[in-house]
């Protein structure tokens, strides 16, 4: 009797292990818990922004949002990052953020970094994020201003009062 439920269980238990590591493995980064609130690191072409679906390829201007639910969210643009919380109705102080920064090359908190306005950024908002302040440059929520005003480098009179701010320096 032992035997027959031995060999009844095994095998049971020898699949459901082997599908259990097969949906782990293939698991999205996205759909992992981020209990630490720690930037996480991903696979080019493997996470897609959800503002715009571009895939990222790599840190360069990437930024990640840890939701309430321990939920990392990875944006290929700081302005996609700032488009999708007011679409998501989150305030950005209630969640954490990282950026990637041109200067330093390591995360930092996004609402710590200062952004310059003319970055050639994967969507063209040129908010480039960096750990040390220079002149011109932004704070978090100026740009978070400007990105909601439609104050980018997408709009061609903004574009082009920037670039001739720039020359005249």
């Amino acid at each position: 009797m032992m035997k027959k439920i031995i060999l009844i269980l095994f095998p049971l238990i020898a699949l459901g292990a082997i599908f259990y590591y097969m949906s782990i493995k293939n698991r999205s980064i996205t759909e992992i818990e981020n209990i630490n609130k720690v930037p996480l690191e991903f696979e080019d072409n493997k996470v897609q922004c959800p503002e715009c679906n571009m895939f990222l390829v790599g840190k360069r201007f990437t930024a990640q949002v840890i939701t309430s639910d321990n939920k990392t969210h990875f944006f290929d643009d700081p302005g996609c990052m700032i488009l999708w919380l007011e679409k998501e109705h989150i305030d950005p102080k209630s969640v954490t953020t990282w950026i990637y920064t041109l200067d330093t090359k390591k995360w930092i908190d996004a609402k710590k970094a200062h952004y310059s306005i003319s970055d050639p950024t994967p969507m063209r908002y040129g908010f480039g994020a960096y750990e040390h302040n220079k002149k011109g440059f932004i704070d978090f929520d100026e740009m978070r201003l400007r990105m909601l005003r439609g104050e980018n480098m997408t709009n061609p009179k903004i574009r082009k009062k920037i670039l001739a701010q720039q020359k005249g320096e």
